[in-house]
């Protein structure tokens, strides 16, 4: 089997995605039952699975397949705490985003 990775992205390249599983780290601004709101360099909707254990805000990493809508259908998170350096985070999506031939991607 062949590696592949899951390209780290924010809200901007979530189009380019869709139907494709991603990494995503923002800040939970909000949780509404099984739904958050991720700042991830813009709002991105989160369905969370029943693992999901989130806290507003704190940071996650969210692994999730992009829905045609532009939502996230969560397979796993992570809380990050509050010491989230998201700028860090963004320049990490940039780079890669860049630089994808460095990166294993389908």
């Amino acid at each position: 089997m062949e590696a592949v990775a899951n390209p780290r992205i924010t809200c901007a390249y979530l189009n380019q995605y869709v139907g494709k599983n991603v990494i995503i780290v923002g800040k939970v601004m909000q949780l509404r039952g099984e739904e958050a709101i991720i700042d991830a360099d813009g709002n991105v909707t989160a369905h969370l699975n029943r693992e999901a254990h989130l806290s507003a805000g704190n940071g996650v990493q969210l692994i999730g397949k992009v829905n045609p809508d532009l939502s996230i259908k969560v397979l796993s998170s992570m809380d990050l705490g509050t010491g989230v350096d998201y700028d860090l985070a963004n320049t990490v999506v940039e780079v890669s985003q860049q630089y994808r031939s460095l990166f294993v991607y389908d």
